[in-house]
């Protein structure tokens, strides 16, 4: 008498077992690793109108890195040009940067940062 006994599978079946497979949801999982971060924070953000900028300033100035997709705006030179200038004006408070990365990417860095304009180009 074997000592493993293997168990029937139906066909179409992948696995034997009596119940559906269950899954994690990853966003209801907490890994920690927000409390132990102790730098800044990349936070991503979508503007959609020039008030947006208010909101996103206090992220600044509580130190962490923003990434703004204006996508939405883009072809709004006005709206663009203001939110623009804003975004410089909360750089220049704290201290920090702005530039854009990329087609529709700004980002805005705290205290401290500045972004380099160069490109690192081929690493070999």
């Amino acid at each position: 008498m074997p000592i493993l006994k293997r168990k029937s599978v139906k066909p179409g079946e992948r696995y034997a077992t009596k119940e559906p497979r269950k899954y994690i949801d990853l966003n209801e999982f907490d890994t920690g690793m927000e409390s132990m971060a102790s730098g800044p924070v990349v936070r991503v953000a979508e503007v959609y109108r020039y008030e947006d900028v208010r909101k996103l300033s206090d992220i600044v100035y509580n130190g962490d890195i923003l990434m703004i997709d204006y996508s939405s705006i883009a072809n709004d030179d006005l709206t663009l040009r203001r939110i623009i200038s804003e975004l410089k004006n909360i750089a220049r408070d704290v201290n920090g940067d702005v530039a854009g990365v990329g087609k529709n990417l700004l980002v805005v860095t705290p205290t401290g940062m500045k972004i380099s304009r160069k490109k690192i180009k081929g690493l070999s």
